[in-house]
């Protein structure tokens, strides 16, 4: 442990990955034991220490696909904002592996509006159908909870977070940077 530290101005940073240099003020830290944090009994650091330093910015989920039939069953997909694009290659939103009947490439896209609150299922650009309860998508068509949607010899239970009920604050203008407000 002991890899966080503070500089004179304040700001605690990770040693281990910046070194003995405060990231913010471009200052050196002497190494001596008043920089260093001090952990608790229980190994959480001081509550009154601010951490600023390797806070991973995340996208907030809007809903999940449940593998409930297929090579990945029980694993699940997260959903994001907007265009999530499905399918086996290593670039696609939410990939899918050990199926090779889902396509490679944009096999189905899942998309989340925020402004109307709804997910859609559209079909990809890849010769491969989609389906949604047993049917072919032929065009956008609007996901409800327990939805089964099928890609190649898996299906998927469609599990949302977002929508009528919940909605994460100012979701619409921090996945497209514009403010719609």
């Amino acid at each position: 442990m002991g890899s966080l530290i503070r500089c004179n101005s304040g700001h605690v940073f990770s040693s281990r990955r910046y070194g003995n240099i405060c990231p913010y003020c471009n200052v050196t830290v002497r190494d001596s034991q008043n920089n260093k944090l001090a952990q608790t009994e229980n190994g959480n650091f001081d509550d009154d220490l601010e951490y600023t330093g390797e806070l991973e910015v995340v996208d907030p989920v809007v809903g999940w696909l449940v593998c409930i039939s297929g090579p990945q069953m029980g694993r699940d997909y997260r959903i994001m904002a907007e265009k999530n694009f499905v399918g086996r290659a290593e670039d696609m939103h939410i990939q899918i592996l050990g199926d090779n009947k889902i396509s490679r490439r944009n096999h189905a896209i899942i998309a989340y509006d925020p402004l109307k609150r709804n997910t859609l299922i559209l079909p990809g650009d890849s010769s491969s159908l989609a389906y949604h309860n047993g049917e072919a998508v032929y065009m956008p068509t609007q996901m409800n909870q327990y939805d089964v949607i099928q890609l190649g010899n898996s299906k998927f239970l469609f599990i949302p977070l977002c929508g009528e009920h919940f909605e994460w604050e100012g979701l619409n203008s921090s996945t497209n940077g514009n403010d719609q407000s």
